[in-house]
């Protein structure tokens, strides 16, 4: 939703010489004096301006928290309460667990709720715990099952198939287990400006006509790792929804199923809708840039080599960070101008320009090549 371009608010005058000079002349017509500028009087007058000017920053600062254009953490957890929009707690990341038993058994095997696994290498610091109690039957040897991190937050994601297969809880006849899928879906509790978002688009929540930013707000409360959602219509009475994830991770199944069970609600959506949540369509780009370093900046090279490295990274974070963001190389080269590059390459620079629909993201291929291409003068 696009903020309406309003000019900045102040609710109190903050000019320190004003003060001193309001203050001064208050002194000189109570008293009768005329004070000068060494007179002992005017260090207690300028102190007491001074402390007038703390107050009236704090008395400024109060007002505008009351708007939800200014307002920051504890405040804007009033504002959201008022809009009935609570700030979504800390997400947890999830993966399917497949378990693997040493031989075909003669009666089926169970696998309880809430057995631990824990990832290669994590020495005991971060568990995946199955959601549900999964039984293997009689004859077969393997059995799936979804499962999640014990820890909120991001510490559970990124970790690869295979990766998290270290039985913590013993299970009889169990021979080993790992994750199917890339652990994701887990995010920190929701920050300010995500939040302020969902505050604004919290009036359309209220209709059931269908409005686009009511879709997106719905969606948006199933998970606090999702970051954009969009809401399009392919076709009359038919609707279809993208969520997109923390860095530009794509939505796991489970995320899917979580926004499809918020907008399936009757007081959601109209009852002719059908509602179809699905992954974004990936754009895939490859990255090759060469760049250079003015020759008076040698003896920050390293430095500078390792920022411009840094600022590709952040442009690849931001590139798939949201639906519909066209593929754009002319950010790619501010960022790493920015970095220190003096210059970069512009015959054989990729990626091209690409345009990105809202069904669509922009994810890089594991084809990145960055080159430093030496000095100019």
């Amino acid at each position: 939703m696009a903020l309406v371009d309003l000019p900045d608010i102040e609710f109190t005058e903050q000019d320190v010489l004003s003060i001193q000079s309001e203050v001064r002349t208050l002194f000189e017509g109570a008293t009768g004096r005329t004070l000068n500028r060494a007179d002992p009087e005017m260090l207690v007058l300028n102190a007491l301006a001074k402390m007038i000017l703390l107050q009236r920053v704090l008395i400024d600062q109060t007002a505008k928290a009351q708007l939800l254009r200014h307002a920051r953490k504890t405040m804007l957890d009033y504002l959201g309460d008022f809009a009935n929009t609570p700030r979504l707690a800390a997400a947890f990341a999830t993966t399917t667990l497949q378990f693997t038993l040493t031989a075909p058994l003669a009666s089926a095997q169970a696998i309880p709720v809430g057995t631990r696994v824990s990832p290669e290498g994590a020495e005991g610091e971060i568990y995946f715990a199955t959601n549900s109690t999964i039984v293997i039957p009689a004859g077969q040897l393997i059995g799936t099952v979804s499962a999640r991190c014990l820890q909120a937050g991001d510490i559970g994601n990124g970790f690869l198939p295979g990766v998290i297969n270290t039985l913590i809880d013993p299970v009889p006849f169990v021979l080993s287990v790992s994750n199917l899928t890339e652990s994701a879906a887990g995010a920190d509790e929701e920050e300010d400006e995500p939040y302020r978002e969902r505050i604004r688009l919290s009036n359309d929540s209220y209709s059931t006509a269908g409005p686009e930013d009511g879709y997106i707000y719905w969606a948006k409360t199933a998970s606090a790792a999702i970051v954009d959602v969009a809401a399009v219509t392919p076709a009359p009475m038919e609707v279809t929804i993208i969520p997109l994830l923390e860095n530009g991770e794509l939505p796991t199944q489970e995320i899917l199923d979580a926004v499809t069970s918020a907008l399936s609600p009757r007081n959601r959506r109209p009852l002719t809708d059908k509602v179809t949540v699905q992954r974004p369509e990936i754009v895939a780009y490859d990255i090759a840039v060469t760049y250079y370093v003015h020759e008076d900046n040698i003896a920050n090279l390293l430095s500078i080599q390792t920022a411009v490295e840094q600022a590709v990274g952040e442009y690849i974070i931001w590139q798939k960070s949201k639906l519909g963001r066209d593929i754009n190389p002319s950010e790619l080269v501010r960022r790493m101008i920015n970095a220190g590059a003096d210059r970069v390459e512009q015959t054989g620079l990729l990626p091209l320009y690409a345009e990105v629909t809202d069904l669509q993201v922009a994810r890089e291929t594991e084809n990145t090549i960055i080159t430093f291409g030496g000095l100019s003068k």
